[in-house]
């Protein structure tokens, strides 16, 4: 018969269990400080020399990283996804920006849509309450503050279809939005017509996904970021423009 006695678990692989699920699912991210060691042995009821084993063997898997003097933390493990000169080929070269965009059209329409059929009422409390803070910001006309929570919102949004892979692909892909190496979203919030046409696209997504309705979130999402692409092939047409005006200028100026 194919069945084995079932051995006792240690308590530092139940540590390790733990933690290595709270990171797949996203509620410990990367860069994240843990709790120092005497109160997350409270919390999680061990002695402290099994927690001391689960937190040594998790750092040998690079899943924690220690900082001298500031703790243990969550490690920077996103940034493997892309390696260096992938990273810099995508920054030299505008076509990636336009992949990215619609890869991101593609798989967030799948988002939306899994967030709307399978997001609890906690996950759409937290799409809500992201939402809410887009609207304030948006009022105080802050758009580095609207640009950070655009990002917060589409990852709130990921989250809520509890899909880990799903979750880690776009961690990955905002890591690099984040960072500006595809496109400064600044760009997109330069004038009141743009900020307002995004959070009116926003809007329709968290109404759509509060309604419950895939169908409804997934083309909300859809059309949002098709809204983004167009912008994005505006700004650079401008750019491209100016710099031709630029060079004829500079040539009568020589003349």
């Amino acid at each position: 018969m194919p069945f084995e006695p079932i051995a006792p678990e240690k308590r530092a692989d139940a540590v390790i269990r733990q933690i290595e699920l709270l990171i797949l699912r996203g509620v410990l991210r990367p860069g994240e400080r843990l709790p120092p060691e005497r109160e997350l042995a409270e919390r999680m009821a061990v002695s402290r020399p099994s927690l001391r084993e689960a937190l040594a063997t998790l750092q040998e898997r690079g899943l924690l990283t220690t900082r001298p003097s500031a703790g243990i933390f969550v490690a920077e493990v996103l940034g493997s996804a892309f390696s260096a000169p992938l990273i810099a080929l995508f920054g030299a070269h505008e076509e990636a920006v336009l992949d990215y965009v619609s890869f991101r059209r593609d798989l967030e329409g799948m988002a939306a849509e899994r967030a709307a059929r399978a997001g609890s009422d906690t996950d759409l409390a937290l799409i809500d309450t992201v939402f809410g803070k887009m609207e304030a910001a948006h009022q105080r006309r802050r758009p580095d503050d609207e640009a950070h929570l655009d990002a917060e919102f589409h990852m709130a949004v990921v989250e809520a279809g509890h899909n880990v892979i799903m979750l880690h692909m776009m961690r990955s892909m905002f890591a690099l939005l984040r960072e500006g190496v595809l496109y400064n979203r600044q760009t997109l919030f330069r004038q009141r017509a743009t900020r307002s046409a995004l959070l009116d696209q926003h809007r329709a997504i968290r109404d759509a996904i509060l309604a419950r309705d895939p169908d409804a979130a997934r083309e909300a999402m859809h059309r949002h970021l098709g809204f983004v692409e167009a912008g994005l092939l505006e700004a650079g047409r401008k750019a491209q423009n100016e710099n031709t005006a630029r060079k004829k200028l500079e040539r009568e100026q020589d003349r």
